[in-house]
């Protein structure tokens, strides 16, 4: 029996699929296949954090202002997210529901173009980065000269590495929809290790300040993107057994992708647009809250990061079981990912209210700025379980190729947050501003949790 399964998987390699025992999302023990794609997802969604957060523990020794500046440039770095989704959102809904349909080669199809597409928004995305750096920081309206200066010099070295980023992100949507999200963290990983030393020689050791950082993470990612590549070509557990990345792309796939990934696109282009006109009013207060508002959001990101995590996840489960068509086994698993995760954000709430001190102070030790940093985080504590909400329905209705209902929601509540954070601001000062943002989150993932329950309903009746 024994010797029957391992021909069983070695035939299913041969065919370009994972094997059934353990990237088969459509069948075993639901809380399993779950926890098998979420936590090495969750894992790496906090080493990418960490790439942020090694630049501020070290770059928060330099000062406040190093913080800032690369605050600044880091908005722009965020808004690139919305376009590496054309490649990754692509390669996981694809690969995920053609493997679920046992369609292999349609899901190689589907991750291809997605990394050719990928590399195109790369190139474009980068090149606008480094021609107008100038202008974009400029945006702003930092009074601190220093400050824009050190944020211009850190958007033009890591904008040469936005093409690998985006390359590595398609790939690692690929794994990630044939169920193995083990592949990206250990990828992620190798790739944290060496921006970590490579930060403390270049901001110390040859004392770069910012412009260190810059190229440590540039050379980090550059590397990141080289072993995703021999991955997919070279690793047992790849998720097909051919792949050539020189090939004519399907143009039926690519139009299905950009169908489904144009509205995410938007979506997150448009939120950190609209997050860059908070920064703005934030800097009105001084380059203090600038740093403030970088430190704490990246304190508070461990809830929506690893929210986002698990979002990426449940995609993956329902995807594959759409395409096989289980529907009790989609309800059986997003019910499990929402207990589990909005326990999750309630532990996280706590955390930000009773120990939210301590964590900024370690990452920017100015006694003149805790009591801000405090207050920020304890605003920011009341929308963590919305945001839980969010992530699982938005996540589910990605699985379903329905991307819609995400397109809808957050745009109309993330535009809120401009007139919401400018007239709380008037009255509570920086504290309004940081109000805006908690209660348009938790808008945002109320409106998604409610429609994701009708969309669900409404597919489960088929």
């Amino acid at each position: 029996m024994s010797s029957f399964n391992s021909n069983v998987n070695r035939l299913t390699g041969y065919m370009g699929l994972p094997a059934e025992s353990q990237y088969d999302l459509t069948r075993g023990p639901i809380l399993d296949k779950l926890l098998l794609v979420a936590l090495p997802i969750i894992g790496t969604q906090l080493l990418l954090m960490s790439y942020n957060l090694v630049d501020m523990f070290l770059l928060g020794r330099v000062g406040s202002e190093a913080v800032a500046s690369t605050g600044l440039a880091g908005m722009y770095i965020w808004m690139s997210e919305g376009f590496l989704l054309l490649g990754k959102m692509g390669a996981e809904i694809g690969v995920s529901q053609n493997l679920g349909r046992r369609d292999a080669e349609t899901a190689r199809k589907f991750s291809h173009s997605a990394i050719f597409l990928a590399f195109a928004a790369g190139i474009f995305y980068g090149a606008v980065l480094a021609l107008f750096s100038k202008h974009l920081i400029g945006f702003f309206h930092v009074r601190e000269i220093s400050v824009a200066s050190d944020a211009r010099n850190y958007l033009v070295i890591v904008s040469f590495a936005i093409p690998a980023v985006f390359v590595s992100g398609a790939i690692a949507g690929s794994f990630t929809g044939a169920g193995n999200s083990r592949a990206p963290f250990l990828i992620n990983a190798c790739g944290l290790i060496l921006n970590a030393i490579l930060d403390a020689i270049f901001i110390f050791g040859f004392g770069m300040g910012v412009v260190g950082a810059a190229i440590a993470t540039a050379i980090s990612q550059f590397f990141a993107c080289a072993v995703s590549v021999m991955s997919m070509l070279k690793k047992h557990d790849r998720p097909f057994e051919r792949f050539v990345f020189f090939e004519k792309v399907n143009l039926t796939a690519l139009r299905q992708i950009l169908k489904w990934t144009v509205p995410l696109c938007v979506v997150s282009f448009f939120f950190t647009f609209f997050t860059m006109f908070i920064s703005r009013l934030a800097a009105s207060f001084g380059a203090g809250a600038i740093a403030v508002y970088r430190v704490g959001s990246q304190i508070e990101s461990i809830c929506w990061l690893v929210g986002e995590g698990t979002a990426t996840s449940i995609a993956a489960f329902v995807g594959q079981n759409y395409g096989a068509a289980k529907w009790d086994r989609i309800k059986s698993g997003v019910k499990m990912a929402l207990i589990a995760w909005c326990s999750w954000g309630l532990f996280v709430t706590f955390l930000l209210i009773f120990a939210g001190r301590g964590a900024f102070g370690f990452f920017l030790p100015d006694s003149a700025l805790l009591d801000m940093g405090q207050s920020f985080l304890r605003i920011l504590a009341i929308c963590e379980v919305f945001g839980c909400l969010e992530a699982i329905s938005f996540g589910s209705m990605r699985g379903l190729g329905q991307t819609i209902p995400q397109f809808a929601v957050s745009i109309s509540c993330n535009a809120l947050r401009i007139p919401i954070a400018y007239g709380m601001s008037r009255v509570l000062g920086v504290d309004g501003v940081w109000y805006g943002i908690t209660i348009t989150a938790s808008m945002r993932g109320l409106f998604a949790f409610l429609w994701f329950y009708r969309v669900i309903k409404k597919y489960g009746q088929r």
